[in-house]
Formats: C-alpha cells, sequence, structure tokens
C-alpha cells in the first residue's frame, strides 16, 4: 500500500493518518514533524494500546478478515471480543478524521482494517466526500456469509460515496453480496462505474487496479551500481537461471506450496539441477500470531529439505533470505533474476509481479504468475499464468521458463512493461478521483503542492 500510495502523496500533499506500527507512546511533534517535511506530506499517528492491538488487529482484521478475505475461512478465529475491538478503533479513526480535516477536503479510507469509518462519519454529520479502495480480494458470497457480522460491514462500506475494489470479480462479488443482504437494494450496471442505489443514497462501486510507479522503479533499476551488484550476485550464486520469489510471511503467499513446486521440478527435470538456483526473501511479519511462526517454522523445513537432498558442491538449490530489504538490495534481485515466480493462493494485486517487470529494464526476464493474484487479470497473456496449488504445473512453467527461447522472452516482457507504463500508479489515482467526482483533486504531476487533505485512514 505504502508502494503506491506515497509518490501520489508526494506528489500533490496531503495528510496521512494511521497507526503508527507500535502501542508504545508516539511524540507527535519533533519525529513526525521531521518526517512529514522529508516526504512531502503530512502525518498524523492514532494509537492502540496493546490490548487493541491483538483484539482489534491481530484479531478481528488478520485472524478474521484476512484469512476469510482470501478463501480461507478454515483459519478465522470468529472472537466476538474482536467484533467489539474493531468497532472501537473505527469510530476512533472517524474522530480524528473529523476532528483534522475541512469541509471541502477529500477524505479517501483505505483497506480491509477500516471499512466502519464512513458509518461512524455519518452518525457525526461528517458531509465531506467519502471514499474507500480495498486493496485485498472480496470474497464470494457463500464464503462472505459466513461472516458473523456481514450485514454490519456491508453497511459500514455503503456510507461511503464511492467504493473500489481490485478487479471485475471482486466488485462483483461485493454487488452480489448487497443484492442478497440488504433491503431495498437497487444496481444500475449501464456505465463502467455501477451505481447501487438505496433509500436516501447512492454509493459509486468501481474496479481500478492498483500499480507502481513504473519510471521511478524503472530509474532506479538502470542506475550503474545496481546493474553492477546484479551481475556479481548472478555469478556468486554459480547458477545459469535464477528465479526469485519475494513475499511477507503469509500463508496466503503460496511459499509452501512454491518450495514443494520446486522441489518437484528438481525431481522432474534433472537437467535443472546446478543450473537454477531459486533465491526466495521473506519478510517478516505479524510474528504475534502463532501461525505465522508455524508458517516460517514450515518454509525453514522446506528449504533445509531440498537443499539437504539436491546441493552439490559449488550449487545450492534454495537461497533463503528471511529479513526485509532496502529498495536498492529489492532491485539487485529484481535485475539478478531471470525469472520471477509469484504465485499467492489469493491475492489484491500483487506488486511485486509489477515491480520485477519495472525493474528488468533488459527486457529478459519472464513472469511466472498466479492465476488466483489480481495482477493476472492485466498481466495473463505475457506471463506464465499458473494455479498455485498445482505443483506439477508449475514445476512445468519453472521448465518451461529456465529453457524458453529469448526472442520469446523479450518479446512477452516488453509487453509486459509497456502494459504497465501504461497504467501506473498516477493512473489509478486519477481513474479513482474521476469516478468520484472530485476533479478539483485529481493528480496532477506538475509543480507539487497540496490541493486540499486526504485522510489516508491506513495501518
Amino acid at each position: 500500500m505504502v508502494t503506491a500510495l506515497a509518490p501520489v502523496l508526494r506528489d500533490k500533499g496531503g495528510l496521512w493518518i494511521g497507526w503508527p506500527g507500535t502501542t508504545k507512546a508516539v511524540d507527535p511533534i519533533e519525529p513526525l514533524a521531521v518526517a512529514s517535511k522529508d516526504i512531502g506530506y503530512e502525518l498524523k499517528p492514532i494509537p492502540l494500546t496493546d490490548r487493541e492491538f491483538n483484539q482489534y488487529y491481530c484479531g478481528f482484521s488478520n485472524e478474521i478478515l484476512w484469512p476469510l478475505f482470501h478463501d480461507l475461512q478454515s483459519r478465522c478465529n470468529f472472537d466476538p471480543a474482536y467484533w467489539k475491538a474493531y468497532q472501537v478503533v473505527n469510530r476512533r479513526f472517524a474522530q480524528v478524521l473529523a476532528s483534522s480535516t475541512d469541509r471541502n477536503d477529500y477524505i479517501w479510507v483505505h483497506d480491509y482494517h477500516l471499512q466502519l469509518v464512513a458509518k461512524e462519519l455519518r452518525r457525526m454529520q461528517v458531509k465531506n466526500k467519502l471514499a474507500f479502495f480495498l486493496h485485498i480480494p472480496f470474497p464470494s458470497p457463500d464464503i462472505y456469509f459466513k461472516l458473523p457480522w456481514r450485514l454490519q460491514l456491508l453497511e459500514g462500506l455503503l456510507a461511503y460515496d464511492l467504493v473500489g475494489f481490485q478487479t471485475w470479480r471482486d466488485r462483483n462479488n461485493f454487488i452480489h453480496c448487497v443484492e442478497t443482504l440488504v433491503r431495498g437494494v437497487h444496481v444500475d450496471h449501464r456505465v463502467r462505474v455501477t451505481t447501487i442505489k438505496i433509500p436516501g443514497r447512492e454509493i459509486k462501486v468501481g474496479s481500478f487496479p492498483i500499480s507502481i510507479d513504473f519510471k521511478e522503479y524503472a530509474r532506479q533499476a538502470a542506475d550503474p551500481e545496481v546493474t553492477k551488484e546484479a551481475k556479481r550476485v548472478h555469478h556468486a550464486m554459480r547458477s545459469s537461471h535464477i528465479i526469485l520469489g519475494v513475499d511477507r510471511l503469509d500463508y496466503s503467499k503460496g511459499i509452501p506450496e512454491r518450495l514443494q513446486a520446486f522441489k518437484h521440478a528438481l525431481e522432474h527435470y534433472p537437467g535443472l539441477r546446478g543450473k537454477v538456483s531459486l533465491v526466495e526473501v521473506v519478510s517478516p511479519s505479524r510474528e504475534d500470531i502463532p501461525e505465522y511462526g508455524r508458517l516460517k517454522a514450515e518454509i525453514e523445513r522446506l528449504v533445509g529439505e531440498i537443499n539437504g537432498r539436491f546441493t552439490q558442491p559449488g550449487w545450492i538449490p534454495v537461497h533463503y533470505v528471511y529479513r526485509n530489504l532496502e529498495r536498492h538490495e529489492l532491485l539487485v534481485y529484481y535485475r539478478a533474476a531471470d525469472v520471477a515466480l509469484i504465485t499467492p493462493l489469493k491475492d489484491g494485486m500483487n506488486l511485486i509481479a509489477k515491480e520485477y517487470c519495472a525493474a528488468n529494464v533488459d527486457d529478459n526476464g519472464v513472469l511466472i504468475l498466479s492465476e488466483f493474484a489480481g495482477a493476472a487479470s492485466q498481466m495473463r497473456r505475457e506471463a506464465l499464468l499458473v494455479n498455485p496449488y498445482d505443483v506439477e504445473s508449475v514445476a512445468s512453467a519453472i521448465h518451461r521458463a529456465c529453457t524458453m527461447g529469448e526472442a520469446e522472452r523479450r518479446s512477452r516482457m516488453k509487453r509486459l512493461r509497456r502494459s504497465i507504463a501504461r497504467r501506473d500508479v498516477f493512473r489509478w489515482v486519477d481513474s479513482f478521483l474521476s469516478a468520484a467526482d472530485a476533479q478539483d483533486v485529481a493528480l496532477v504531476k506538475s509543480p507539487r503542492k497540496p490541493v486540499g487533505k486526504r485522510g489516508a485512514g491506513t495501518l
């Protein structure tokens, strides 16, 4: 989310309201003032207590909404205490927004943690235009209906003026849920942005696939120092092909399934042994949740199993990196990798796939992408699409990517890069604000100046 929103706010200015990532007291003056000056937009923190962090963030947001919205309902913990905490924190965000914005400010709320903010703002008689964008998938009705508070969340989303989703599938899932659960609703599909009419209100609903700052990624990736380090990495691994996976630690990313598929490829395509290495970069995440600790242990077990079985003198099949990488380090890996293996079990968009393509300034990489990533709808013709649950098909795609001719590689990557360049993050914002009838804050890449505050309530 930060990858997408930061360049937009830098370009236009605004106010970013969010949780600072700690339950400790945050000095609102010194460090935030310095940070705001450096990044070009204002920051305003909203604190959480330890209890709220556990019940609202770890609990309702990440033990209920996250698995449910990723079609993994068996992982949900429907604790009623979590729902109470979710309401309390959403109310606090609304109170801060109400006291921090002017009447003409456009308020844009982001992601699944804050679906009730608009409803709370309406109770406070806030008349501003309110929009919401969901960065993760929205589930089909048969999955969404398992949520005990399904109607309350839908009513919360219907308090916004515009609700945006990553894909048409997500948008359609939401509309089907509304039509089934909400009384007196009428849906007008006649225009690109659908209008939902309920007594006394109209809500616009659309699909707005998020993207990246393509030009900036390409510029940084072409830096001579990045190029030199990428060559050094490739040489150090002693592999003719490097396959790269980059993920946050999460069960929705399909990392164990990916490792199983790579093992299957080494088993069934012996010609890959000694020539192809997988670099799996995993960023630590949500380590307070026990299930994530178990996932990390499973990943490390599989890495050890593969390396123990297939390692040869001078060649290691899997290089495992468990830490957060700076942008420069990530670009080096993007440039060094011959193949990107992006295989989430479900993903709202997956910007890593777009970042890899933007950084592939030599037009010589191959993207293997899960058909269940939102990005697949935009990249299906040029990427090698796979079912991440099918280890045989993923292994086959790995073999195909590593043996693909240069002409086909370059043709596919050039088309991918052109597509992403045309649909960059600035176009995403323009399309969203245009649908919201907020042309007065529509993005203009010109002299930097703030045009109204946008309350980007995020975590």
